[in-house]
Formats: structure tokens, sequence, C-alpha cells
């Protein structure tokens, strides 16, 4: 058992998002670890009674574990920092950056770190100048190997991996259902890998990056929350010099979006062994099949002493 302060946390998990029970397997997860590093925990879904209820209680810390719009965009993080209530995870202007994908990749790039080339179109645009015409477009300045995705949100929902331009109207649809934007990225061929940055007060560190190899190819919602669909390497099987890299880059993306605490920024490195950033993620997921858990116990720690110390390092901070 860790000998950190023990401390009372509110673990929020559930909401309305597209991603409730990822949220709510992440959040027992952490609410089961902090119990054993020995902290008071509650587990508690957000509803219109969650702000006076926090007040009231006046926890010494609150950690969301809510994926998606309803507590990744930057709204909560506000409203808890108006009301005084300390809590784990970035600041609203941080999670603004990261939640929109293509504002991520303009502050990446303009850094000197690689992205895919993009193009970002919102439907309104898609439909007014013509799916057909916009398609071609899209061909032209992409390619037919591309990553369609939504703008904002998380989980693999609504991506779709196209290699035949005949599957990027139905891949525009499906990026459509989760947000108004879509994002439309070259397609980078390489090893596909997540580094967890944490930072528990002494400065962001990256955890060793965990590889992620899909039995389908494709690092589907599926691939990501079903066991035995996706095979994990952790540490990834990267050479010393681009495990270096590809750690530089991440606590960089980190430090630029200004995260805070717990980060987990995908990347990409092709056989010429270029690091790509792909998109960085303020709120990872917490489940028995994510990533950053699995990144924690390559770094030789145990997740509720990882855990125990983002929530002490919020409560002081």
């Amino acid at each position: 058992m860790t000998t950190f302060k023990k401390l009372d946390i509110v673990v929020l998990a559930g909401g309305i998002s597209h991603e409730r029970d990822v949220s709510m397997r992440s959040g027992r997860r952490v609410a089961e670890e902090l119990q054993a590093a020995g902290h008071t925990v509650t587990l508690r879904d957000p509803d219109a009674s969650l702000l006076s209820a926090l007040t009231e209680k006046a926890p010494d810390v609150v950690w969301p574990a809510l994926h998606g719009a309803s507590g990744e965009d930057g709204a909560l993080q506000a409203l808890l920092r108006a009301r005084g209530i300390r809590y784990v995870g970035s600041h609203p202007e941080a999670a603004g950056l990261a939640w929109f994908k293509p504002t991520a990749k303009v502050l990446v790039s303009r850094a000197g770190i690689a992205t895919p080339d993009w193009l970002t179109l919102p439907n309104g645009t898609f439909r007014e100048l013509g799916a057909n015409g916009v398609l071609a477009e899209v061909l032209h300045g992409i390619g037919a190997a591309a990553v369609v995705k939504p703008a904002q949100g998380g989980s693999a929902q609504g991506v779709t991996i196209v290699t035949d331009a005949a599957d990027l109207p139905r891949a525009m649809v499906d990026a459509y259902t989760y947000s108004d934007v879509a994002l439309i990225e070259k397609k980078i061929e390489g090893t596909e890998l997540a580094i967890t940055v944490m930072d528990s007060g002494h400065g962001p560190v990256a955890l060793p990056a965990v590889e992620i190899q899909p039995l389908s190819g494709v690092y589907s919602f599926e691939a990501r929350y079903n066991a035995g669909e996706t095979t994990f390497y952790a540490p990834a099987r990267l050479s010393d010099e681009i495990a270096e890299r590809a750690a530089e880059v991440a606590v960089q993306v980190h430090t630029l979006l200004g995260l805070r605490h717990l980060s987990r920024i995908d990347l990409i490195v092709d056989a010429e062994g270029v690091v790509w950033f792909l998109e960085a993620n303020m709120l990872p997921g917490l489940t028995e099949t994510s990533l950053v858990p699995q990144a924690i116990e390559a770094a030789g720690l145990t997740l509720a002493s990882a855990y125990s110390a983002l929530a002490v390092a919020a409560a002081t901070e």
C-alpha cells in the first residue's frame, strides 16, 4: 500500500456520450485502484445535481473518467475550476486543443513535428458543395489511402481506414454520425504506437511505448475493448534510438498542447523511422484492455501507486 496522503476522491464515470460504457469501465477500474491505495472513493455518474453535490461534499479531488464530449472538450473542467474544485487532468484550454483533432495537428505541425497531410470538412460544406465534387478533391489532395475520422471523439468510433476510392463516401457518412466535422488524413503505413505521458508533479515523463497490432489490421472499437482482438507489445518492439525519439515526440506534444497529469499520445513510425503524430488524448481510456494501464505496468509501476500519485498531485496543486 502506498504511503501517500489519503484523500477523499470522487471519480466521475458514465455521462451521455457515445462512449458511456467505456467510461463506466474506466471509472470502475480507477476507483478500484485508488481504493486499493487507501483512498476514500465515491464513483458517481454526472447529472444535474453534480456541481452542487460536489460543492457540498468538498472532496479533496475529482477524477473525471468521462470519455467523449462530456469529459474531454474542456467544459466540465471549466466548471470544476470555477467552483474551486481540484481535479485530475488537463485544464479546459488544453482539453479543447486536444479534443479538436485538426487544431492539435496544426499546432504540432507548426512545431516541426511530422503529422499526416489532412483535410477538414464540415458536414455543411460537404452538402453545400456537393458530395461528388468534394470527394474528387479529397482524392486529389489526400489520395485513396486515407483515414477518415470524426474531428472530435475517441474509441475509434466513426473511424474508417479507406484503401479504395469507392469506400470514401460511406466513410464520410460514418464520421458525420459522430461529429459535424470530418478529418481526412493520408494513411501512413508503419508501426502504431501509444505513448502514455505522466506528470505527478515532477515534470512530464514518457512511459514505455505500447505497440498495437490488431488481428483484423484495424484498431477498431471492437479491437480496443474486446480481449483477444489485438496483440499488444509493452514495451514496443523498437530500436533504442526510435523508442527514444518517439518518447521525445510524445512529451513534446503533451507540453505543446499544455496537457496535465496524464495523456496518451498516438503515433506511427514508418519504415524510414519517421515518427508521425496522429492525435492526443487528454483523458485516455483506463479499462482492463486500455493502453495506459499497460504502459504503467511496463514501467514497473502498479496502477494503484500511479493513480494515487496523480490524485495527490492534483489535490496539492
